[in-house]
């Protein structure tokens, strides 16, 4: 079973678009029935290890400039996606 802990983001999410909010929650819903290792799969979502001073992350993307950053944690059967961050990523 893997669930997705969103409580560090909790205040950040009040000021992302609805939009946005409801692709992040179709991920969710995801890897909370498909599982971690499925979801990533998922080409259109471009799930990926991040690089730099993210290294030991991994970004999902919620359309072309919104990004889910999270790292993966794992409690015995338990897979934990833990989100540290929704962001405009800029380009």
């Amino acid at each position: 079973m893997d669930t997705v802990d969103l409580t560090l983001v909790h205040k950040q999410l009040k000021k992302v678009p609805k939009t946005i909010i409801k692709r992040l929650q179709r991920w969710v819903i995801y890897v909370e029935t498909m599982g971690l290792a499925k979801t990533r799969k998922i080409p259109g979502l471009h799930d990926e290890p991040l690089k730099g001073k993210w290294k030991g992350y991994r970004s999902v993307r919620l359309n072309k400039s919104w990004r889910v950053i999270y790292r993966h944690k794992r409690n015995g059967d338990l897979h934990i996606a833990i989100v540290e961050e929704v962001t405009n990523h800029e380009y």
